[in-house]
């Protein structure tokens, strides 16, 4: 059996046990299905609390915490994106009953969704899903140079795409402490290019908003290249952050693609207290 190039690069043999990247900000400890939540450029694990508030009891809510943020804040950020799946990989499988898992990621946080997702598929334990949010498709990223503007260009495209609260930006203190990571993710993410690989065999939904200026219809239909299995595509009405708007609609997208994964793989039923 060949070896995907994407594991060789790799090492994931040692976990790194520093605080773990997945944080179970509301606990279902009767959860039949797991949702992996990957934030956006700039962002931390807590933006999806009240998604993790809102999960039913039978499907599990974790957000995801990339370096350099919250209380991962001294940890450097890594210099690929590859490398930044490659950390969050080799923290899974999480801790308690194996569950099926579907992955879901806005903006920056789809593309590391994605390669999270061929790293987890080359280890021969593929999501059962992946949802992407708000950006093209991997060929089709689109390259900047943000990244490498001033503060007060930086500062500007935030404001731009609302990925960052007002309260925040008009601080100027408070700005300047966040823009060293918010760089690091820009670069990240106007820097990525795909490394050549296996297709994913995995389900993946492609959602977007219908007035986002980060990605148009054939960018999102450019996602059907990575996957052998079926890719299907959903637009909600508003931007970029379209999903704050429409939050209970996604919840209930992702809600009903973990049952279903839950069913088909017969995970049985836990016995209550």
């Amino acid at each position: 059996m060949p070896i995907d190039p994407l594991s060789r690069r790799f090492d994931l043999s040692a976990r790194d046990r520093r605080t773990g990247a997945f944080r179970r900000l509301a606990p279902r400890p009767y959860a039949r299905a797991r949702v992996l939540l990957f934030p956006h450029c700039g962002g931390n694990a807590s933006y999806f609390r009240p998604w993790a508030d809102a999960a039913p009891w039978d499907a599990e809510f974790l957000a995801v915490q990339y370096p350099g943020r919250e209380d991962r804040y001294s940890e450097p950020v890594p210099a690929a994106m590859q490398d930044l799946a490659a950390g969050l990989a080799a923290d899974l499988p999480l801790d308690g009953p194996p569950l099926p898992t579907l992955l879901f990621g806005h903006s920056m946080g789809a593309i590391v969704a994605y390669e999270t997702a061929r790293l987890l598929s080359a280890m021969g334990d593929p999501p059962v899903g992946l949802v992407v949010s708000g950006h093209p498709a991997p060929a089709l990223t689109r390259p900047g140079r943000v990244h490498l503007g001033s503060d007060e260009e930086l500062i500007e495209e935030l404001r731009r795409t609302e990925a960052t609260p007002p309260d925040i930006l008009d601080n100027a203190s408070l700005i300047q402490a966040f823009l060293p990571v918010i760089r690091s993710d820009y670069r990240l993410s106007e820097t990525y290019r795909p490394l050549p690989g296996a297709r994913l065999r995995t389900p993946v939904t492609v959602l977007y908003g219908d007035r986002d200026t980060e990605i148009n219809e054939a960018e999102a239909e450019g996602w059907r290249e990575v996957t052998d299995g079926p890719c299907d595509f959903r637009v909600f009405e508003g931007g970029h952050f379209y999903l704050d708007r429409h939050r209970d609609s996604v919840i209930e997208l992702l809600t009903a693609r973990a049952r279903a994964a839950s069913r088909q793989a017969a995970i049985p039923w836990p016995s209550l207290p």
